[in-house]
């Protein structure tokens, strides 16, 4: 074979073999090489499995660069392996502190995997979110209020993290707030960045609890500069929203035995307190013959007392609407004391269908 035959010439166009073979196998350092280096490449994916491979890599290369110091006594096979261990450290080091510094405390870790990993929030946003409630938990002492009825502004947005909160309105009880679930979303929701407003219910703690908050004004901001975190928590508040009306109708439920449609608009009557006695009386009195209607007129959701009750028509006889209600309590009464008999004066009732789907027909 000439001297100035090229490599290439060696490989494709002139192959050769060894002339002679080597009867022994190289050390043990070398076939550990091997052997880590398998290991190395079958890692999986993310940063944990970028750790692994690149850790298994390192520690082969290692065990190659002692093999070429030690038994192969070839300079370059040593000095490339040197050179590929200390790449591997580098990028292990940069794996490393980029882990570090996406970690949160265990507190929001939790609050990430409830709430935005199954959502699939990148982390550098979720830290931009903590970042911005300066990644404080507030604890809450049992029975201690969070907001009171008509006096506390609503200036946060709260999640709660531990124990267990009551909602009420007047001292009726509305329902329950369990974690990983807001304290003020609907508050939060009816006002705009530049308007101020007070809580229409009471929160009480009835456990001892634990919360974090973000500053309204603060939060605005964070919303305003990212699009991406103004539609994560428009979701999020609207999910939430939506709990809190279902929770009521499941109290109606449990109440009367009839599931009513949320997207209903007069069951927003039905949700509202029922008014006492005392203030339909402070009520100016109407007419004595009022004028007869075009069509049969609709009577309402609210109670009437028997001093303003409407006078019926002759061609079609109705419950009185001011009968008392045998199992009401103004004392004691909630939000859901509302009795069938109101929804069976309605023109049109749920009562006079088998179904809902029927009903919306």
């Amino acid at each position: 074979m000439h001297a100035n035959t090229t490599l290439l010439d060696r490989i494709i166009f002139h192959p050769t073999l060894c002339d002679r073979w080597k009867f022994f196998f190289e050390g043990a350092v070398y076939h550990l090489a091997a052997c880590v280096l398998f290991l190395g490449f079958m890692g999986g994916s993310g940063p944990f499995g970028a750790i692994y491979i690149f850790g298994f890599l390192a520690a082969g290369f290692f065990c190659l660069a002692l093999w070429g110091w030690l038994d192969a006594c070839g300079i370059d096979v040593f000095t490339w392996n040197v050179l590929l261990v200390l790449i591997c450290g580098l990028q292990l080091a940069h794996l490393l502190f980029q882990l570090w510094k996406d970690t949160v405390s265990k507190d929001f870790e939790q609050i990430y995997k409830q709430v935005c990993q199954p959502l699939r929030v990148p982390l550098r946003v979720y830290k931009e979110i903590v970042k911005c409630c300066e990644e404080r938990v507030l604890p809450l002492a049992r029975d201690q209020t969070y907001a009171v009825e008509g006096k506390t502004a609503i200036d946060r947005l709260s999640l709660l993290l531990s124990g267990r909160i009551r909602v009420s309105q007047d001292g009726q009880f509305l329902h329950y707030i369990f974690p990983y679930q807001f304290l003020d979303s609907p508050e939060w929701e009816s006002l705009r960045p530049s308007e101020e407003g007070t809580f229409q219910v009471t929160l009480t703690a009835e456990t001892d609890c634990s919360f974090v908050s973000w500053p309204r004004r603060p939060l605005y901001s964070l919303l305003a500069k990212e699009r991406y975190i103004a539609r994560l928590f428009s979701v999020l508040l609207g999910y939430d929203i939506s709990e809190k009306l279902y929770a009521l109708n499941e109290k109606l439920f449990a109440k009367f035995g009839l599931r009513f449609d949320i997207r209903l608009p007069s069951l927003y009557h039905v949700l509202g307190p029922a008014s006492s006695d005392a203030e339909v009386e402070q009520q100016p009195a109407e007419p004595e013959e009022p004028p007869v209607p075009l069509r049969p007129p609709l009577s309402t959701f609210v109670q009437a007392s028997p001093s303003t009750s409407c006078v019926p028509p002759p061609t079609e006889p109705r419950v009185p609407v001011g009968k008392p209600r045998p199992d009401s309590d103004l004392s004691g009464e909630d939000s859901t004391s509302l009795v069938l008999e109101d929804f069976a004066e309605l023109t049109g009732s749920i009562l006079d269908y088998g179904s809902e789907g029927e009903y919306l027909k």
